[in-house]
């Protein structure tokens, strides 16, 4: 069963739509609290017209010990509640202690009652004093079309806004989406804006980065190793033909030496490949060592490929010192430089020395070919190895990046052949 793509909701819809609903929230809260505004005003008006109607005759009363006629029609003074209007009878008697009712036909009362005298009371009947209450529909109206203008304006705001949030965020998406690691452009995080989208362009940024550089770690581990297992594999095969081909039990302990040099030389080479493609720390495990012994072991074990050759090689005494480094790195890196030198050299000298804190490797072979020469790296990325020593220059680059030292070829090609290579070691404090 194929893996259904998910689906996804649009940034930019989901901006409009919040947008719209706030927007009709906002506008529904406004409406309610401007009616409520409108009828307490409404209400207060007509309260106070009818507080002074009633003071008035509360004072001609007490002046002259009769009630006065009213100020208009519409109020009507009330000895008991018998003599109410029945629409309003009915609802005082369920609710005594409301002052406004709403009667048939319209009919809207506003009841005063005298606390200073029983069963006094003033009514007033306000229908013609009413303002909001005869509009309303018109103001529903009013309200109603302003809310859809506003919508349409809040959707074109947050359309405006949602595209120009998302757009970021699409080219962003588009950039990293399906492209290989290595395709993806090293700096891109500067052509989004500084905001939350840029900190993510930036993390994306860095974590591609990251990738890449674990992956490229990866592809030269892998191909690391496939030229590194060749040579000691080399020697175990050749050892055990030898062993074969022997008549004499005498040459049966050098042959086992042998073979025995190419599994720890195999050993050693995939723990130090390892150290490589995890990246540790460069002073992890990092120790003093005896620089000329394991010189002399890595020409012992690369011996074999000087026989049948007139190669004199030289170790001068002042290697003889003390340096700080991984003890199987370090290992490596003289296995790798001795054995190419020992390799592509078939007349002359291979020199070893130690000087201004720099061991120096100088041979007399073809050289190195100008662009492997130049930049080791570079050649090895783009397969450039014409004389096969990319790939053991490669390595012993990167096990120099790892662990702080620096690194140079110089070679000849033509009448004056040779190559030399310096890497300057690190002294023990």
């Amino acid at each position: 069963m194929k893996n259904k793509t998910p689906k996804y909701h649009s940034l930019s819809r989901r901006i409009v739509a919040q947008f719209c609903i706030f927007t009709l929230v906002l506008c529904g809260l406004y409406t309610l609290f401007s009616f409520i505004l409108m009828y307490n005003l409404e209400d207060g008006f007509i309260e106070r017209s009818v507080r002074a109607e009633a003071n008035s005759l509360l004072q001609h009363y007490q002046l002259h010990q009769q009630w006065p006629s009213t100020s208009s029609e519409q109020y009507s003074l009330h000895f008991s509640p018998s003599t109410f209007p029945a629409d309003l009878r009915r609802q005082w008697l369920e609710l005594p202690t409301e002052t406004e009712f709403y009667g048939d036909e319209g009919r809207h009362y506003h009841l005063y009652v005298f606390s200073e005298l029983n069963d006094t009371y003033l009514l007033a009947e306000v229908s013609d004093k009413l303002l909001v209450r005869p509009i309303r529909d018109g103001v529903f109206f009013l309200f109603g079309l302003s809310t859809f203008s506003l919508m349409l304006f809040a959707f074109l705001i947050a359309w405006l806004l949602g595209r120009k949030t998302a757009k970021p965020l699409k080219q962003l998406a588009d950039l990293v989406d399906d492209v290989d690691v290595a395709d993806v452009p090293k700096k891109f995080a500067a052509d989004f804006p500084n905001n939350e989208i840029g900190i993510l362009a930036h993390t994306l940024e860095t974590t591609l980065a990251q990738n890449h550089l674990a992956l490229e770690r990866e592809r030269h581990f892998t191909r690391d190793v496939s030229h590194e297992m060749r040579t000691p594999i080399a020697v175990i095969k050749n050892a055990l033909e030898l062993l074969r081909q022997s008549n004499s039990n005498e040459q049966t302990p050098n042959v086992l030496r042998r073979i025995e040099q190419g599994a720890e030389q195999m050993e050693l080479t995939v723990t130090t490949l390892l150290h490589l493609a995890r990246e540790e720390h460069v002073n992890a495990q990092q120790e003093a060592v005896k620089l000329l012994p394991l010189i002399e072991a890595a020409i012992i074990d690369r011996s074999y490929l000087l026989n049948g050759k007139e190669v004199e090689v030289d170790v001068a005494d002042n290697c003889n010192i003390t340096v700080l480094a991984q003890p199987g790195m370090l290992k490596v890196l003289l296995d790798n430089l001795i054995g190419n030198a020992f390799q592509y050299t078939q007349l002359g000298s291979v020199q070893v020395r130690y000087e201004d804190a720099t061991l120096i490797i100088e041979d007399t072979g073809p050289g190195i070919d100008e662009a492997i020469s130049a930049n080791v790296t570079q050649a090895f990325v783009k397969g450039n190895m014409s004389t096969g020593y990319g790939f053991g220059l490669s390595i012993v680059q990167r096990l120099c990046q790892h662990q702080g030292w620096q690194f140079n070829v110089n070679s000849k090609q033509g009448k004056e052949t040779g190559t030399r290579i310096s890497v300057v070691l690190l002294l023990p404090h």
